[in-house]
């Protein structure tokens, strides 16, 4: 049995590139940034950063490029796929990219001022997109909820 499977935790190093295929199906593109925190043999601290590709294709693809910003931190599982192919000048080239089949929503990037950068994702501060089950996505749990300023009357409470 042969397993192909990553998932990372990262910040958007660019705002998702939507295009469509041929196909009519489309694609988003975008680049998530992770770091690894180590000693080196002399017991001094190092980071090391890792610059990852993703793809997300149809829907997923369309929720990432709607509600993902530079600078969000995103969890994104998927599969390691690497393509190929030959330049004008006759050069191979190679990409190798994570095609996504689940992108969790970590915190927004924030404004000087402290107010949250990105508008209009689907929660507050957290959500889940899948390829499989594109419902409604889940807040997550530790992370700061943004409470609005005004008073909540319980009489406006539907329930």
């Amino acid at each position: 049995m042969y397993l192909n499977k990553v998932f990372i935790i990262g910040n958007l190093t660019r705002d998702p590139e939507i295009k469509a295929l041929p196909s009519g199906s489309k694609v988003s593109s975008f680049g998530v940034a992770t770091n690894r925190v180590f000693k080196n043999k002399d017991g001094v601290k190092q980071e090391m950063v890792e610059f990852h590709n993703v793809s997300a294709f149809n829907r997923l693809g369309e929720l990432a490029g709607q509600y993902l910003r530079k600078g969000q931190q995103v969890l994104v599982e998927g599969r390691i796929q690497t393509r190929s192919w030959d330049t004008q000048e006759g050069v191979k080239k190679y990409r190798t990219e994570i095609i996504a089949d689940n992108i969790q929503f970590g915190s927004k990037p924030t404004s000087p001022a402290g107010k949250s950068a990105a508008a209009g994702s689907p929660t507050d501060e957290g959500g889940a997109m899948s390829a499989a089950d594109e419902s409604a996505p889940s807040a997550e749990g530790g992370e700061k909820i943004d409470y609005p300023q005004e008073e909540i009357n319980p009489d406006d409470i539907p329930f």
